[in-house]
């Protein structure tokens, strides 16, 4: 064996087509995801405290959490005015409706487009990307095809519905906002609906779709918890027009943000220079995890500020080595890839010796 870690270069963006439906036996199973930290560590029998972990996309460097006052803890949560001023100036939108976390928004979706018509439509879905999408749509019996490029949309029926991963996770990809504008237009024409998964936008603004949602044909989600470091608060916000947020309203139910959520997410919105110091590091310390990556397994990764992904023939050999180690990084679903977190510096250190002692093995095996 090679001691250079070979990899699967094949173009994620491949032009064939999937199709699937609805009726899938295996559409209730639970999904597996990054951040089982407790479930890795009792398998491996390494103490958690002990574990290196960039199984997820969230931030190594969490915004500090200011002190609570009494009331915000002793009170029923009402909607904050501070929160949505805040947001509607981050995000810059004012059709905006604070949830529990985009997942929540994910699971409703199929159910209110079947309210508003959409229930006999076709459902385009990247083939690579957030699976808990697919779930869903497949399990609310949808019809579901997929694509490996938004290139290949281009034949779309009246009324599809697309779901666009903008920056995609994992794979990395990224569409920029005239892409995404070309698309819309074409699903407009459609009377179509336009979804944009927006989970890791945060460093690059500029592509982000989100201004246009004024159109009754476009849902954009976006998370507090990956560039904010804030995963355990479950905020998030969806971008809509106001039809659109009086329907996913009145499905969340009163009190359905907590408190202490609203009061630390309209500080963190409201940061601007906290902000500004957060995506350099994410840049810098990303860049450093692509060089690291490249030198490794000898191909450009892809990624964004919060994560890089490489594609690996022996991804699943590599994943367990790195466990072995106590490094627990996200193995993708088809297991022929590998996606990393953002390391700490120190952190990265300790990457680059587990992955260096991988190489080696190979080398001795060899």
């Amino acid at each position: 064996m090679s001691g250079v870690i070979t990899t699967n270069v094949a173009e994620i963006g491949d032009k064939t087509v999937e199709k699937g439906v609805g009726k899938d036996t295996k559409k209730n199973a639970p999904l597996i995801h990054g951040g089982q930290l407790n479930k890795i560590a009792a398998q491996y029998a390494i103490p958690i405290e002990q574990w290196l972990d960039l199984s997820t996309g969230i931030a190594p460097v969490s915004y500090p959490i200011p002190a609570i006052p009494a009331e915000v803890w002793q009170r029923l949560p009402q909607p904050s005015d501070a929160l949505q001023k805040a947001a509607c100036d981050y995000y810059q939108t004012e059709h905006l409706l604070a949830i529990p976390g985009s997942q929540v928004i994910i699971q409703q979706l199929p159910h209110i487009a079947a309210q508003q018509g959409y229930g006999s439509s076709r459902v385009w879905l990247p083939k690579v990307g957030y699976q808990e999408h697919r779930k869903a749509w497949q399990g609310a019996d949808y019809t579901v095809l997929f694509y490996q490029d938004i290139k290949e949309l281009k034949h779309l029926d009246q009324q599809d519905i697309v779901v666009l991963i903008n920056p995609n996770n994992p794979s990395g990809t990224v569409y920029c906002y005239k892409q995404v504008e070309q698309l819309f237009s074409h699903i407009e024409q459609k009377n179509g609906l336009l979804i944009i998964d927006e989970a890791f936008m945060d460093c690059s603004p500029q592509d982000s779709f989100i201004r246009q949602v004024t159109s009754e044909q476009l849902i954009v989600l976006r998370s507090v918890g990956k560039f904010f470091g804030l995963a355990g608060v479950r905020l998030g916000f969806v971008a809509a027009s106001v039809n659109w947020l009086k329907l996913f309203a009145a499905h969340l139910g009163p009190w359905s943000i907590n408190g202490p959520a609203q009061y630390i997410a309209q500080q963190a919105l409201t940061n601007k220079t906290w902000q500004t110091q957060q995506a350099k590091f994410l840049r810098t310390q990303s860049l450093q995890l692509a060089k690291l990556l490249q030198k490794t397994f000898k191909q450009t990764p892809k990624g964004t500020a919060l994560f890089q992904t490489i594609q690996c023939e022996q991804a699943e050999m590599v994943f367990e080595q790195l466990c072995l180690q106590g490094v627990y990084v996200r193995l993708c679903d088809d297991k022929q890839a590998l996606r990393f977190g953002i390391p700490l510096s120190k952190e990265l250190l300790r990457l680059q010796l587990a992955l260096e002692s991988i190489v080696m093995s190979n080398l001795n095996s060899g």
